[in-house]
């Protein structure tokens, strides 16, 4: 009988290179340097086949930062901040993710609710009939928004069916003015009976150490055509991050494709609102100051920000126990027409991000419509500085090389 280092010795000896195991090594990371200081940025490595097993990223003063490694092989993981000119270096190493879900999707009572750390980030809503009072007509009660959304310190910063324009939802996309097939449907007002965007369909949540998330179907439906038919396929991409950072917020990124659900494109005039709103907790409602903005560009009058072009937009306030909470949108440069203007309302806690303020254009068959924005929730007030690293780090995000050690 052979022992068993001589059978170990002959399986080297006669299998192909291919199929012999590959020792793991330790690899060092480093993460290129910026002219502008960078926050939240999402870097993507490919990961080499001697990659440590179960890696994490172990920065110089011994602190793990988590990975995640994807189905494709590539992992990723979030640099909570980077100076203007500063290098990043980490090692990768094998060990244990310190919180395996950092970020948890499950479904429950009519929402996709995802957390953070254990605690409510947002729900987004897929039973149209989970209703919070009884007095909602039925031409506009839908599914497919999310709301909640929660501040790192569990505060509400959107509302939902809120009694002054109860089609509102914390943040939902439908379009306004439009015209399809010789008609004029309104998918936004869905009171008046000619539109609306329906949800279709979950396709799928994960969760993970670095983020999670969830793909939903929906369809903007002509409600004036003599039987309703699909003007457009939407889908949804959310993705929640988990983020060590100074200063506590909360991230998410949010991909949204529209499709032609016909051979006719959806023709989009120019108009002033519609296309994507936030809508803020109840309490900011009113002309005075109860609700606050603040524009990429510094602009922090609703009146005089309306109709301005702008990278993000923040709007908060006062939430319970008088402190204060908001939420930035961030709009990606590739967004058509970016930076796209703003429509802020001048006593709703409510704005709009708004590309055919522009000028007319058309979602055509076999050319889709992207929009990307990215999501930053925040206690106390908003800081500009900051704001604009969050999105350098959405609009310019880090790269990592990987060097053997």
């Amino acid at each position: 009988m052979r022992s068993p280092a001589l059978l170990f010795l002959a399986l080297v000896t006669v299998c192909p290179p291919w199929v012999r195991p590959v020792a793991a090594r330790d690899y060092r990371v480093s993460v290129a340097a910026s002219d502008v200081d960078r926050a939240g940025s999402l870097v993507t490595l490919a990961l080499p086949k001697d990659a440590p097993k179960d890696p994490v990223l172990r920065d110089a003063a011994g602190k793990t930062l988590p990975l995640q490694v994807e189905a494709d092989g590539s992992a990723r993981f979030v640099v909570p901040a980077q100076k203007a000119g500063a290098v990043l270096a980490f090692t990768l190493v094998s060990g244990a993710q310190t919180a395996r879900d950092a970020v948890s999707v499950s479904r429950d009572q009519g929402d996709v609710r995802v957390r953070v750390g254990g605690q409510p980030l947002l729900s987004y809503r897929t039973d149209r009939n989970v209703l919070p009072r009884a007095d909602i007509k039925p031409e506009i009660v839908r599914a497919g928004y999310i709301h909640p959304i929660f501040s790192p310190a569990g505060k509400l910063v959107t509302d939902d069916y809120p009694s002054n324009h109860a089609h509102h939802h914390g943040i939902w996309a439908p379009w306004t003015k439009t015209k399809f097939q010789g008609r004029t449907p309104d998918f936004w007002n869905m009171q008046d009976k000619t539109g609306a965007e329906e949800f279709v369909a979950l396709e799928r949540t994960w969760s993970g150490p670095v983020h999670g998330g969830f793909s939903a179907r929906h369809q903007m439906i002509d409600s004036s055509a003599p039987q309703p038919v699909a003007a457009l396929n939407v889908t949804w991409e959310l993705t929640a991050y988990a983020l060590d950072a100074a200063r506590a917020v909360r991230m998410f990124d949010l991909l949204i494709t529209q499709t032609c659900a016909t051979t006719d494109p959806l023709i989009l005039p120019q108009y002033h609102y519609g296309g994507f709103g936030f809508r803020g907790a109840g309490a900011w409602n009113g002309p005075g100051e109860a609700a606050r903005f603040l524009t990429s560009e510094g602009l922090t009058d609703r009146i005089q920000g309306n109709n301005t072009r702008a990278r993000w937009c923040y709007l908060g306030g006062q939430v319970e126990g008088g402190a204060l909470a908001g939420t930035a949108t961030l709009g990606h440069p590739a967004n058509l027409r970016a930076p796209q203007p703003v429509r802020l309302h001048p006593n709703m806690p409510y704005f709009s991000l708004v590309p055919q303020q522009l000028g007319e254009f058309q979602i055509e068959p076999g050319r889709p419509y992207v929009a990307r924005f990215r999501f930053v929730v925040m206690d106390g007030p908003p800081d500009r500085a900051l704001l604009d690293a969050y999105w350098n780090g959405y609009a310019r995000p880090a790269t990592g090389e990987l060097t053997p050690l």
